[in-house]
């Protein structure tokens, strides 16, 4: 509390009479009000003689509207300063007045409002303030997610270095740039919906939204629901108009994952989104323009499907433009040591157990292992080795699964493999951070987070230069 008036009883009593409840400033004068006011910026209410000699009180309230937007200030006032009463409420912001003499009951009534009016404006100026931070934040966070998502599904980032995977790549790279419909083959785990991101988050729709959906994980109506939308009252339970997920996609990439086991009667919607760029919601007739690419995968021999007549011809067509089969984990075992390295090291960031990495035989045993469940089982044994696994040590063969128990692997001096693969790997990613930058050392330097003398050395061990 702040009391301003150039009579000194007249500020006793004031002080007097408030400071059983409040910590009272007092001031004779303008200037020495103004100085308390910079030295105690908590003072909420300012209580303000009009006639003062030097600086009047309207003149104070001046000069503290812009340094204190939030003080409340309260005029005190004779009953024959009304021209001086609204000049000052003219001048400033002025919560209240009160005149002189003034009555102890209104005095204490009229601080404990400004106070509650103070309260408000600073709580308000506040969640003002962890507004605009949290809207700072999240606009933040949307640009790092982009960008990270981006940078989560590079190419360099598609764990392998055997000529299969670049084989994949190379296809990959080529269909990029392109609005084309893609199909991506291969069996359970092969990794297809990272390649679909990597399409995606490589190409032109990148800022646009990535849509997946699993066309065997719903039944028929719900997934034509799911996909096209619904009008309001088109069947039990359609309470409200819906959108689709090729509408939440416009502009982006839908990904239809096992479109070998879409339903028949869903085959005909999908064609006619191809064709003509177009759908329609459950129990509407209005088209709807979509700008969509889609990206379709399966395990299934899609044309073997046509053959049985349990998939559509022109929908295959349509869907095969351009086709990038991911190849199974058995194809490219020179990739398992790389992949179980990435898995363990993605562990060990999120978890923070130190891991020291796989004994040479257990990283032989994993790579002579099958893998029918591809990239995906190779994930979850890792996993699981992982947490069997003690801080600072190694897994060893004994911490795989049983399955493995009975695996022939090739003696660990011959399977050499983890180094020779890794560093087959690192050159691999050099030669194509060189070729995105056209020979620039530098830029590809940058590009793989290397010194540049670090960059040079590795070009030297590989003999790149």
């Amino acid at each position: 509390m702040l009391v301003v008036d150039d009579e000194p009883a007249s500020v006793n009593l004031l002080r007097i009479t408030l400071g059983m409840d409040y910590t009272v400033h007092t001031a004779t004068a303008g200037a020495e009000a103004l100085d308390l006011l910079a030295a105690h910026p908590e003072i909420a209410v300012a209580i303000i003689d009009q006639r003062m000699p030097g600086m009047s009180g309207t003149e104070l309230i001046q000069k503290t509207v812009e340094p204190y937007p939030d003080l409340i200030r309260i005029i005190l006032t004779g009953y024959t300063d009304i021209e001086s009463l609204i000049e000052a409420i003219n001048a400033g912001r002025v919560y209240r007045y009160l005149t002189k003499p003034w009555n102890k009951e209104e005095l204490h009534g009229v601080v404990r409002q400004a106070l509650a009016v103070h309260r408000l404006a600073t709580d308000n100026r506040r969640l003002q303030e962890e507004l605009r931070t949290a809207n700072e934040r999240l606009r933040v966070e949307n640009t790092f997610l982009k960008r990270e998502a981006r940078g989560r599904y590079r190419f360099a980032d598609i764990v392998g270095a055997s000529p299969v995977l670049q084989r994949t790549l190379d296809l990959v790279e080529r269909v990029v740039a392109m609005d084309t419909t893609v199909l991506v083959t291969g069996e359970t785990g092969t990794g297809k919906e990272l390649i679909a991101r990597a399409i995606h988050y490589n190409g032109p729709r990148a800022n646009q939204p990535f849509i997946s959906e699993n066309c065997a994980a719903l039944a028929p109506d719900l997934l034509t629901s799911e996909l096209f939308g619904h009008r309001r009252g088109s069947f039990t339970g359609a309470t409200d108009n819906r959108q689709g997920l090729f509408e939440v996609a416009d502009g982006g990439t839908l990904f239809l994952d096992e479109i070998g086991d879409c339903p028949a009667e869903l085959q005909m919607r999908l064609l006619r989104v191809l064709d003509q760029g177009e759908v329609r919601r459950v129990g509407d007739n209005t088209p709807i323009k979509v700008d969509v690419r889609i990206i379709a995968a399966t395990h299934h021999d899609l044309q073997k499907d046509v053959e049985a007549g349990t998939f559509r011809k022109d929908l295959f067509y349509r869907l095969s433009v351009f086709t990038v089969p991911t190849p199974p984990l058995r194809q490219r075992p020179e990739d398992i040591p790389l992949l179980a390295e990435h898995f363990l090291a993605q562990l060990i960031q999120r978890h923070g157990k130190a891991v020291r990495g796989f004994t040479p035989e257990a990283a032989a045993r994993l790579t002579a292992y099958d893998f029918p469940g591809n990239v995906r089982e190779l994930e979850n044994e890792v996993e699981r080795a992982f947490a069997m696994a003690d801080a600072d040590d190694y897994i060893t063969p004994e911490l795989l699964s049983e399955r493995f128990t009975n695996v022939r692997a090739a003696a660990p001096s011959n399977a050499g493999s983890l180094r020779t693969a890794v560093e087959r790997f690192e050159a691999q990613l050099i030669r194509e951070a060189l070729a995105r930058h056209g020979g620039n050392q530098t830029h590809a330097a940058t590009e793989l987070g290397l010194s540049r003398r670090g960059f040079i050395d590795k070009l030297d061990r590989y003999g790149l230069r």
